[in-house]
Protein backbone atom coordinates (compact mmCIF):
# COMPACT_ATOMS: atom_id res chain seq x y z
CA UNK A 1 0.00 0.00 0.00
CA UNK A 2 1.46 3.39 -0.98
CA UNK A 3 1.58 6.49 1.20
CA UNK A 4 -1.40 8.16 -0.49
CA UNK A 5 -3.55 5.05 0.06
CA UNK A 6 -2.53 4.98 3.71
CA UNK A 7 -3.43 8.63 4.16
CA UNK A 8 -6.76 8.03 2.44
CA UNK A 9 -7.49 5.08 4.75
CA UNK A 10 -6.73 7.14 7.87
CA UNK A 11 -8.65 10.15 6.52
CA UNK A 12 -11.73 8.02 5.84
CA UNK A 13 -11.51 6.53 9.32
CA UNK A 14 -11.46 9.97 10.94
CA UNK A 15 -14.21 11.32 8.64
CA UNK A 16 -16.99 9.71 10.67
CA UNK A 17 -19.91 11.24 8.78
CA UNK A 18 -18.34 10.42 5.39
CA UNK A 19 -18.78 13.91 3.95
CA UNK A 20 -15.22 14.09 2.61
CA UNK A 21 -14.15 16.64 5.22
CA UNK A 22 -12.75 16.25 8.73
CA UNK A 23 -14.43 18.58 11.19
CA UNK A 24 -12.67 19.77 14.35
CA UNK A 25 -14.98 17.56 16.44
CA UNK A 26 -14.07 14.47 14.36
CA UNK A 27 -10.39 15.30 14.73
CA UNK A 28 -10.85 15.95 18.46
CA UNK A 29 -12.47 12.52 18.91
CA UNK A 30 -9.66 10.78 17.02
CA UNK A 31 -6.86 12.56 18.91
CA UNK A 32 -8.58 11.77 22.21
CA UNK A 33 -8.75 8.08 21.30
CA UNK A 34 -5.12 7.94 20.21
CA UNK A 35 -3.65 9.80 23.18
CA UNK A 36 -6.25 8.56 25.65
CA UNK A 37 -6.79 12.04 26.99
CA UNK A 38 -9.10 14.95 26.48
CA UNK A 39 -8.17 17.72 24.15
CA UNK A 40 -10.02 21.00 23.90
CA UNK A 41 -12.06 21.63 20.77
CA UNK A 42 -10.52 25.11 20.57
CA UNK A 43 -7.03 23.57 20.29
CA UNK A 44 -8.16 21.38 17.41
CA UNK A 45 -9.85 24.33 15.69
CA UNK A 46 -6.58 26.27 15.86
CA UNK A 47 -4.71 23.32 14.30
CA UNK A 48 -7.27 23.14 11.50
CA UNK A 49 -7.06 26.90 10.97
CA UNK A 50 -3.27 26.80 10.83
CA UNK A 51 -3.41 24.08 8.20
CA UNK A 52 -5.63 26.41 6.15
CA UNK A 53 -8.55 23.99 6.19
CA UNK A 54 -11.65 24.73 4.10
CA UNK A 55 -14.36 26.46 6.12
CA UNK A 56 -12.89 25.26 9.38
CA UNK A 57 -12.59 21.66 8.17
CA UNK A 58 -9.84 19.57 6.63
CA UNK A 59 -10.17 18.22 3.12
CA UNK A 60 -7.99 15.30 2.08
CA UNK A 61 -5.20 17.51 0.70
CA UNK A 62 -5.24 19.62 3.89
CA UNK A 63 -4.99 16.42 5.93
CA UNK A 64 -2.02 15.16 3.88
CA UNK A 65 -0.31 18.55 4.29
CA UNK A 66 -0.85 18.43 8.05
CA UNK A 67 0.57 14.89 8.24
CA UNK A 68 3.58 15.73 6.09
CA UNK A 69 4.38 18.87 8.09
CA UNK A 70 4.34 16.78 11.27
CA UNK A 71 6.90 14.42 9.71
CA UNK A 72 9.08 17.38 8.72
CA UNK A 73 8.93 18.67 12.30
CA UNK A 74 10.13 15.26 13.55
CA UNK A 75 13.03 15.28 11.07
CA UNK A 76 13.97 18.79 12.14
CA UNK A 77 13.93 17.80 15.82
CA UNK A 78 16.12 14.77 15.05
CA UNK A 79 18.56 17.06 13.25
CA UNK A 80 18.60 19.42 16.24
CA UNK A 81 19.45 16.50 18.55
CA UNK A 82 22.26 15.38 16.25
CA UNK A 83 23.56 18.95 16.01
CA UNK A 84 23.67 19.23 19.82
CA UNK A 85 25.75 16.05 19.97
CA UNK A 86 28.44 17.67 17.81
CA UNK A 87 28.12 21.13 19.32
CA UNK A 88 29.84 20.59 22.66
CA UNK A 89 31.35 23.94 23.48
CA UNK A 90 28.12 25.80 24.19
CA UNK A 91 28.81 28.02 21.18
CA UNK A 92 25.70 26.95 19.23
CA UNK A 93 27.92 25.87 16.36
CA UNK A 94 30.13 22.93 15.41
CA UNK A 95 33.78 23.88 15.68
CA UNK A 96 36.69 21.84 14.29
CA UNK A 97 37.56 20.95 17.89
CA UNK A 98 34.02 19.78 18.78
CA UNK A 99 33.79 17.82 15.50
CA UNK A 100 37.13 16.18 16.30
CA UNK A 101 35.95 15.16 19.77
CA UNK A 102 32.70 13.68 18.48
CA UNK A 103 34.41 11.77 15.68
CA UNK A 104 36.88 10.36 18.21
CA UNK A 105 33.95 9.18 20.34
CA UNK A 106 32.53 7.49 17.25
CA UNK A 107 35.92 5.82 16.58
CA UNK A 108 36.31 7.89 13.42
CA UNK A 109 39.56 9.62 14.38
CA UNK A 110 40.46 12.69 12.35
CA UNK A 111 42.98 15.41 12.99
CA UNK A 112 41.74 18.90 13.82
CA UNK A 113 43.09 20.01 10.43
CA UNK A 114 40.99 17.35 8.71
CA UNK A 115 37.98 18.58 10.68
CA UNK A 116 38.68 22.12 9.47
CA UNK A 117 38.56 20.81 5.89
CA UNK A 118 35.33 18.91 6.55
CA UNK A 119 33.69 22.02 8.00
CA UNK A 120 34.95 24.28 5.19
CA UNK A 121 33.06 22.19 2.61
CA UNK A 122 29.73 23.10 4.22
CA UNK A 123 30.55 26.46 5.84
CA UNK A 124 28.33 28.73 3.75
CA UNK A 125 29.18 32.00 5.47
CA UNK A 126 32.93 31.35 5.78
CA UNK A 127 33.20 31.77 9.54
CA UNK A 128 35.04 28.46 10.06
CA UNK A 129 32.24 26.76 12.01
CA UNK A 130 28.88 25.17 11.19
CA UNK A 131 25.72 26.75 12.52
CA UNK A 132 22.48 24.77 12.59
CA UNK A 133 21.32 25.97 9.16
CA UNK A 134 24.60 24.91 7.56
CA UNK A 135 24.44 21.57 9.38
CA UNK A 136 20.86 21.09 8.13
CA UNK A 137 21.93 21.82 4.54
CA UNK A 138 24.74 19.32 4.87
CA UNK A 139 22.45 16.59 6.23
CA UNK A 140 19.62 17.10 3.72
Amino acid sequence: MNKSSEYRRVFNHIDIDGNGMISPSELQRCIGLIWNQGILLEEVEVAVELSQGNNGQLGFEDFVGLMESAKEEEKLEDLRKAFRMYEMDGTDCITPKSLNRMLNRLCESRSVDECVGMINRFDLNGDGVLNFDEFKQMML
